[in-house]
């Protein structure tokens, strides 16, 4: 089944995709599929809708080699391919659209399983790969899939939505060509688009929270600080933890802008506290990404007034696998204005004992997974004292992570570390409530 011809209404933009590639730009598609299920009687019987979307990698490289003529017709040449296998291969109405960059839209409202739309995704990324002539030789592209299978209900925004970012997977994944989206379904009427938008407007209006996880000492269970989280509040979804939410600032490119405000609200907090009191704050990969964090970050701190001495930042592996030694020198200019650095959740990563040769740190922070068996398997408990022991020769400070039973606080007190957070003792807490249990202590 061909496209249709644009309405009336359509706008330039849609006007000229079509020209370029012969297929419509994707705003066309919600049309369509609306068109569906507004005449659901007309269709095949057990006609569900499917769709996949298909991303051509290297298209900026070519384009470079060979010119954007030879780019744009490579894109003619692919829209025609979609379009002729799908005329050949599928028995209900369907659609091609053009979507952003080198990504094409392929929906059908097909009596298919899920195991047949993997096998014409299969032989049409196929098709897709075969040997592209142009003026000034032969091109290969390399086409990525994703595939889905709406659910009951499921608006085209949540479809195109989830699509996207498994399509966004894949291309993180050198091995991987086809994947079905497996994401959580978008709430109706909340894309990721909006979302970040509403993240954006959070930050605006200061409703981020901070909560605080309080850490002590183990050698007499003295509070000594505590590491700031971040909590959104969404209005529709309710509460965002920390790892999704920094997930979603990622896609939105956001990250700068919410780092920063954690930041800045976490030592507008901490500036009340009990001068012998610590602050933890976590540094993602994305940060150490930008050539300008350390300037901005020391800049927050400057203006905040908070005691760099008594602030420490949180570095993961994962931080550090893309360029350790910009990594390191990043550190050593945070350590410079006696802010402390932490080598956070290690264990869970590599364990990548050369970081602690080559950074300048001064905490050894300890994932929760290294310290679940220390109280049953004698296993875990000489990687403990092994871990504690390298430590010690460098001098650093060990911090226990997930401290959760008492046997367990007993096991790393025994095996000299320094100091632990976990749910024994407390739970993250807001900012008020930390307050009072700086006071009682």
């Amino acid at each position: 089944m061909s496209s249709p011809s644009p309405s009336p209404s359509s706008n330039l933009a849609r006007t000229l995709e079509t020209r370029l590639t012969g297929v419509p730009a994707v705003e066309s598609v919600r049309e369509r599929i609306e068109s569906w299920k507004a005449n659901e009687a007309m269709l095949p019987p057990d006609a569900h809708v499917h769709a996949m979307l298909l991303s051509l990698r290297r298209l900026d490289a070519i384009n470079i080699a060979y010119g954007a003529e030879a780019g744009d017709g490579l894109l003619e040449e692919i829209a025609g391919r979609i379009s002729h296998y799908a005329s050949e291969e599928l028995d209900g109405p369907w659609m091609v659209a053009r979507a952003a960059g080198g990504s094409f839209l392929l929906v059908a409202n097909e009596a298919c399983s899920r195991e047949r739309w993997y096998l014409v995704a299969d032989q049409l990324a196929e098709d897709v790969a075969r040997p592209i002539a142009v003026p000034s030789g032969i091109v290969r592209l390399s086409p990525r899939v994703a595939l889905i299978r709406a659910l009951t209900g499921e608006s085209v925004d949540s479809m195109l939505d989830r699509l996207g970012q498994t399509l966004a997977d894949i291309n993180e994944s050198p091995a991987a060509r086809i994947a079905w989206a497996e994401g959580e379904v978008s709430l109706p009427g909340r894309s990721a688009a909006q979302l970040e938008a509403d993240l954006l407007g959070a930050i605006d209006r200061d409703e981020i929270e901070i909560l605080f996880q309080p850490q002590f000492s183990l050698t007499d269970d003295r509070l000594t600080g505590a590491e700031a989280l971040a909590r959104w509040n969404h209005p529709t979804l309710g509460r965002i933890g920390a790892g999704a939410l920094f997930a979603l600032a990622e896609r939105a490119d956001h990250i700068a802008p919410l780092s920063q405000h954690i930041a800045r609200k976490a030592m507008a907090i901490a500036s009340n506290w009990p001068s012998d009191l610590r602050l933890s704050i976590n540094v993602t990969p994305a940060d150490l990404a930008y050539a300008s964090y350390t300037r901005q970050m020391l800049d927050l701190i400057r203006e905040s007034g908070f005691p760099p001495r008594r602030l420490t930042l949180e570095i993961t592996e994962q931080a550090l696998i893309k360029d350790v030694s910009m990594a390191a020198q990043t550190m050593a200019e945070f350590s410079s204005q006696g802010i402390r650095i932490a080598l956070d959740d290690f264990g869970a990563g590599f364990c990548n004992f050369r970081y602690l040769k080559v950074l300048p740190i001064h905490y050894l922070k300890l994932d929760r997974s290294m310290i679940e068996g220390v109280t049953t398997d004698k296993r875990d408990v000489a990687v403990l004292r092994a871990i504690v022991g390298v430590a010690r020769a460098l001098d650093l400070q060990v911090i226990a992570e997930g401290i959760e039973e008492e046997a367990q606080r007993a096991a790393v007190a025994r095996e000299k570390c320094d100091f632990y957070q976990g749910f024994l003792r407390a739970q993250p807490m807001s900012a008020a409530m930390f307050a009072k249990l700086a006071r009682a202590s």
